[in-house]
């Protein structure tokens, strides 16, 4: 089969297209025959080595964790899925013909294979975000970095919560965070006050690393009320830098919830082909994603 691999960090230069031997499903997995693979900060962050420190990576190694597929291959003790059926989950390896996957549920009906390659990790990343930020119904949440996939989840997550979001994006990108329901405005000179003239915050999530560390204490008044997800700095200031996932197959199940009820619905912005791996990190590493990137075999 072929995967996308990279034999040392690096820029997206490193990933190559192989020949590799099919993984198979042991106990309390499954394989599928991916159709579609997510593409995360989080896979170009391991690439460049940012989290060799604190999570040893064994080199080479492949890439992605997101995936939807049709399922190929069962393991030892796994029920309630059968091969053949559609499913979408989080795994390993995931930019690949085949791959195995630890958490999974059946995709929705009316998604698309690229769509739902897009939910499973930014639906868990945003699921505990918002519970770590503390952040209750009639409150008001902070977004920077709204536009992309999490932010897109955290937007629509929390206002079927009853909470108030306001989002920070790129100029092109403020009628999409309205049409997601949140009161919007622009990075840039005077920011902070153009945020305030929009409510007052009572927690703040930074979900693209841009810098803006200090001003979300200073405008939620309180390190603590502030979670980052992309500066790894953030803990210098007192700030939580969240990057521990709660349980997967809860957040799969709150996700199938969500778009059947017609509240969730994450945009695919652009599709790559798996030759393209590197254009697609590029792509994602430069930021104002709207939605969700994704690689279809």
């Amino acid at each position: 089969m072929k995967k996308v691999s990279f034999a040392e960090f690096g820029g997206p230069d490193v990933l190559h297209l192989i020949a590799a031997e099919e993984p198979h499903a042991g106990p309390g997995r499954i394989r599928i025959a991916v159709r579609a693979a997510g593409v995360n900060p989080v896979d170009w962050r391991i690439r460049e080595g940012q989290f060799r420190e604190v999570r040893p990576l064994d080199l080479p190694a492949g890439v992605g964790l997101d995936a939807a597929g049709v399922v190929d291959e069962v393991g030892e003790g796994v029920e309630g899925v059968e091969v053949g059926d559609r499913v979408f989950g989080e795994g390993v390896d995931t930019y690949a013909e085949l791959a195995v996957l630890s958490a999974w549920a059946r995709m929705p009906e009316g998604l698309t294979f690229e769509e739902a390659a897009g939910y499973p990790s930014v639906v868990e990343t945003a699921l505990r975000v918002i519970r770590e930020s503390g952040v209750r119904p009639g409150q008001t949440l902070l977004v920077s970095g709204a536009s992309g996939g999490v932010g897109s989840a955290v937007l629509q997550i929390a206002r079927d919560r009853g909470i108030t979001v306001i989002g920070v994006a790129g100029a092109a990108n403020l009628e999409y965070l309205r049409d997601l329901g949140a009161l919007a405005t622009t990075y840039g000179d005077g920011w902070v006050e153009r945020v305030r003239a929009l409510g007052t915050v009572d927690a703040a999530l930074d979900l693209a690393g841009s810098g803006v560390i200090r001003e979300l204490v200073e405008l939620t008044g309180d390190p603590r009320r502030v979670i980052s997800i992309a500066d790894l700095g953030a803990p210098d200031l007192g700030v939580r830098f969240s990057g521990v996932a709660g349980s997967v197959p809860d957040a799969l199940a709150e996700a199938v919830d969500l778009i059947a009820r017609g509240k969730l619905h994450i945009p695919v912005e652009k599709s790559y082909a798996l030759a393209d791996a590197a254009a697609a990190h590029v792509d994602s590493q430069a930021g104002h994603t709207r939605g969700r990137r994704v690689i279809v075999i």
